[in-house]
């Protein structure tokens, strides 16, 4: 009988020692209870972009309500913790060391290429996952970062499409660019020049302007100068639509375009009339695609959680984005750390996210790129529509 009740003892030790060794690990995971999961964001909150952080913030937080009303993920209700950088990237270090002084798991729905610039490499150096950056920039995407989790097309994919459909549809060869002179513009012109040399092909016209001001008319007036056939505008909602007003009372209309960056529901408000003709790619399909269950989903959450919000494409890409980091959760399972999440993230493969065919995830250990599909839309008396025919401008 001593003999019994000591290997009984023994093994109740054992037992306690490895619970207690899995709750001590457990507790190690930064941002993550037995109740809930902390998710860190700095975002452009205030300022000229303020549009595209609080509208990339209401569609992630509209999910995580839907979400947390379901039970949570295993269990636990995600808590989200939001900071302001302004767009700023001489802010960004700050932004990013508050976050982790507040303890995340993981961090999400920053805005911006030049911001962009700064988080990655921090959150490389302290393995933090980032899921769903405002941005399509190449650095996020070449070469491989294990801890950045990028969700929608690069604006390489949106260039290509805008100079393909002009090259190839609409005969136009004569192609300028008006872009923001930093980084965000200069990784869009790098993908217009990669599209424009796949036809033997170079810029018409460059023109810039500086980030967070309107000071674009030396820009403006150097590309008009060579006459181009149409005019890529490279830039948040309130410059472009500086540099849509100020070319129309000037008499010239080219063909403008831009990419989804500019925030389209932002710039139509910003530029009213002028803004009616834009071709604008987007990178999520359009949000009166109700025969889509993501599409509805998100439009009765917003109904919901957010009343009086209107939908907008910034905020349904907010919302995609915290579905995939979602979806990452509930495949580490219960025992959660950011290895088994990153994992669970790379195991969504071909995965149905209810956005259609076009928009099935395509993650592995080797590619850290949700999406590669655009849509292109032309902006009809204040409506962003799907863009039909690219040689009439007919829309669906």
């Amino acid at each position: 009988m001593p003999g019994i009740r000591a290997h009984h003892l023994f093994a109740f030790v054992v037992l306690f020692a490895a619970i207690a060794m899995q709750l001590a690990a457990q507790e190690s995971v930064p941002g993550v209870s037995n109740s809930s999961i902390r998710i860190g964001s700095c975002s452009a909150l205030s300022g000229s972009t303020s549009f595209l952080g609080i509208q990339t913030q209401l569609g992630a937080l509209a999910y995580f309500h839907l979400i947390n009303d379901a039970g949570g993920v295993n269990g636990r209700k995600i808590e989200i913790v939001s900071h302001d950088d302004s767009y700023d990237p001489e802010k960004a270090p700050a932004c990013f060391n508050s976050l982790t002084k507040d303890d995340v798991f993981a961090m999400g729905f920053f805005v911006g290429t030049p911001t962009a610039a700064k988080y990655i490499p921090m959150a490389e150096s302290a393995k933090v996952p980032v899921v769903g950056l405002f941005t399509g920039a190449q650095i996020l995407y070449e070469p491989l970062k294990h801890d950045i989790i990028n969700v929608r097309a690069s604006y390489y994919d949106e260039t290509r499409e805008q100079v393909d459909g002009l090259w190839r549809e609409r005969g136009m060869r004569k192609i300028g660019v008006i872009y923001q002179n930093d980084a965000f513009g200069k990784t869009v012109l790098e993908g217009v020049e990669h599209a424009l040399a796949k036809h033997d092909a170079t810029p018409a016209a460059l023109g810039t302007f500086e980030r967070n001001t309107l000071e674009i008319a030396s820009g403006l007036k150097a590309v008009r100068a060579a006459k181009p056939d149409a005019v890529i505008v490279v830039g948040p909602y309130a410059p472009v639509a500086a540099i849509l007003k100020e070319a129309h009372s000037g008499g010239w209309h080219p063909l403008f375009l831009t990419v989804s960056f500019v925030g389209t529901e932002g710039l139509i408000n910003a530029a009213g009339e002028d803004a009616d003709g834009v071709i604008v790619t987007q990178v999520v399909p359009p949000y009166d695609r109700t025969d889509l269950p993501t599409i509805q989903l998100y439009r009765k959450a917003l109904d919901k959680y957010m009343s009086g919000t209107s939908p907008s494409f910034v905020s349904l890409e907010g919302f995609v984005d915290a579905m995939v980091l979602v979806e990452g959760l509930k495949a580490a399972g219960k025992d959660l750390n950011r290895e088994k999440f990153i994992a669970g993230i790379e195991s969504l493969h071909n995965a149905d996210l209810g956005l259609g065919q076009n928009f099935r995830l395509g993650y592995s250990p080797k590619d850290h790129k949700g999406f590669n599909s655009v849509y292109t839309t032309i902006i009809h008396q204040g409506h962003a529509k799907v863009l039909k025919d690219w040689k009439t401008l007919e829309t669906d």
